[in-house]
């Protein structure tokens, strides 16, 4: 696995750089700003580039700016963003996309390293990786008149866990139920959200975006 690094705080750029590369990756990149990130992906041609969602000039959305310039470059890249705090439009945005090879998180999150390790690999297998804490910080902003309230608390579970982008066993694993049970639970919540099976999208992409849909417009 190929990755480029962006992100313009040293002490966390090099840090990660070290991490990952004890864990026998090849880190071929480090860059501090927009621009350096664009040439080095377009010298090296990573499989995953994780990316600082402030950077220089600005520190507002470079780093998205520039990832997304990324992926047009290269198709296939895998991003995995890293963020300060939860920043609720980018949120949004990622899962609307269909959120493939995607991944965002908290910086915190860097420092539990099986957790973080878990999220890059997932991404750079073609998945999703949401940070749990901005599931949990978006999801309870949801309006009480959401169609959302039809929900059951354990299927409300089930669906955050679905938004940090957990397959079904991996679910089971964490309520400690079966993998059957997560199926029944996860027919119900679309069910209950109307998302129909002959539906021509991502049904589980689509029905996260519904919390983030209506947090959007409280």
């Amino acid at each position: 696995m190929r990755i480029v690094i962006a992100e313009d705080d040293l002490l966390l750029r090099e840090g990660v750089a070290l991490l990952l590369r004890a864990e026998g990756l090849d880190v071929v990149a480090t860059t501090d700003g927009p621009d350096t990130f664009l040439a080095a992906v377009d010298e090296h041609r990573p499989d995953v580039a994780i990316v600082d969602v402030r950077m220089p000039p600005t520190h507002t959305d470079e780093g998205i700016v520039a990832a997304v310039e990324a992926r047009r470059r290269l198709p296939g890249l895998s991003v995995l963003v890293l963020s300060a705090y939860v920043e609720q439009a980018f949120a949004t945005d990622l899962l609307s996309e269909g959120a493939k090879r995607l991944g965002y998180l908290l910086k915190e999150r860097v420092g539990r390293v099986e957790q973080f390790l878990d999220a890059l690999h997932r991404v750079a297998d073609g998945g999703t990786a949401i940070d749990p804490e901005v599931v949990a910080q978006l999801l309870t902003r949801t309006r009480a008149d959401s169609a959302l309230e039809r929900l059951s608390p354990r299927e409300r579970e089930v669906l955050a866990l679905m938004a940090e982008g957990l397959g079904n066993s991996t679910i089971a694993e964490r309520l400690v139920v079966t993998d059957g049970a997560v199926h029944k639970h996860i027919r119900r919540i679309f069910a209950k959200l109307d998302l129909s099976p002959t539906d021509r999208v991502d049904r589980r992409v689509t029905a996260v975006l519904r919390y983030l849909d209506d947090t959007r417009r409280d």
